[in-house]
């Protein structure tokens, strides 16, 4: 059974940076996506990037790109998001999620099958 383990959240001041990671357990197929998504207090569960494990394709949303890079260790079935120059307003939970589809944009949460439990980023001086 496919389990993922999100880590690697915290607090952290404005401009600071912080590298969560997603450790896949179970995974049966090379063909698949994972998914960063965040959801803040009060708001919808909103995609921040997916990476695809066959051929590597990447998309993030506007308001991370430049500053948020995602990655994955294919040996060790995880995936990384590293978040530089950390705003207020990146303060969410971050989930990742598995689709058995490739990555071809910022899919939508029904597309993605598994989730992880999510881990706590605080962005706040």
């Amino acid at each position: 059974q496919l389990q993922l383990v999100e880590s690697g959240g915290g607090l952290v001041q404005p401009g600071g940076s912080l590298r969560l990671s997603c450790a896949a357990s179970g995974l049966s197929s090379d063909y698949h996506a994972i998914g960063w998504f965040r959801q803040a207090p009060a708001k919808e569960r909103e995609g921040v990037s997916c990476i695809s494990s066959s051929d590597g394709r990447i998309h993030y949303a506007d308001s991370v790109k430049g500053r948020f890079t995602i990655s994955r260790d294919n040996a060790k079935n995880t995936v990384y998001l590293q978040m530089n120059s950390l705003k207020h307003e990146d303060t969410a939970v971050y989930y990742c999620a598995w689709t058995p589809v490739r990555c071809y944009d910022l899919m939508p949460t029904y597309e993605y099958e598994v989730w992880g439990r999510g881990t706590q980023v605080t962005v706040d001086s």
